[in-house]
């Protein structure tokens, strides 16, 4: 009987667990966004800023909300790292982009990745984020400053391919369109921690609100770690 209530109870009281990845440039600040989430959601805080190296492969962090589990994983942003992202997609239930702010010169790197990702057909229908981080330094560019200079790139991005295949830029796609229009742009100091708890805010929520459209993807959140 005590097996049967043990298990009745764990039962009730389990929680639903989700799979978020996090990715970006190198050195846009990902692990340092993973170790604060840690450090402000967890008993064991994150490492310090002054430890944190190049990530090689992934980081993980998990956080536990009412009702449900948070893994995060941290994936390495070096240019010969990107080319293995696509394989985290299928079994995701969020993306988060974390762009710097700060570091104009590879800002159109980091939106020429952001669009791969973006066109991705296997997180079409998944919640994205896209962080503006580093708002804790007086040069970076502010949310609204970030999203106009993506539509600026993204628009000459449209104009460029219409003018050399303007029978593939009329079929990009509608919900393409869509998902740019909605994006949801969000200001972090992962360093200083600012921003970072709305930003887990709008994950949970998004994820708890997609969970049916997602299918049985809420089954497979322990894939990577168990």
């Amino acid at each position: 009987m005590y097996h049967l209530l043990k298990g009745l109870h764990e039962y009730l009281t389990r929680k639903e667990e989700f799979s978020i990845i996090i990715i970006g440039l190198d050195g846009a600040g990902k692990t340092t966004l993973l170790e604060k989430i840690k450090t402000l959601y967890s008993d064991a805080p994150g490492l310090e800023p002054s430890k944190i190296g190049p990530t090689v492969g992934q980081n993980m962090g998990k956080v536990s909300l009412p009702s449900t589990i948070l893994n995060f994983f941290d994936l390495g942003g070096q240019r010969g790292i990107r080319s293995i992202w696509h394989r985290y997609y299928d079994d995701c239930h969020a993306v988060v982009y974390v762009i710097d702010a700060q570091d104009r010169e590879r800002l159109g790197e980091g939106w020429e990745v952001f669009d791969t990702v973006l066109s991705s057909p296997q997180i079409l229908d998944v919640p994205l984020l896209l962080l503006a981080n580093k708002q804790d330094t007086p040069t970076s560019l502010s949310v609204t400053e970030i999203r106009q200079d993506y539509e600026a790139w993204d628009h000459h991005r449209r104009e460029s391919a219409r003018r050399r295949h303007p029978e593939d830029e009329a079929e990009e796609g509608e919900r393409r369109k869509s998902r740019i229009a909605s994006l949801e742009v969000l200001g972090v100091s992962a360093l200083e921690g600012q921003g970072v708890r709305e930003a887990v805010d709008w994950l949970f929520l998004r994820v708890q609100n997609s969970r049916q459209d997602l299918g049985d993807k809420a089954t497979k959140a322990g894939w990577m770690s168990g």
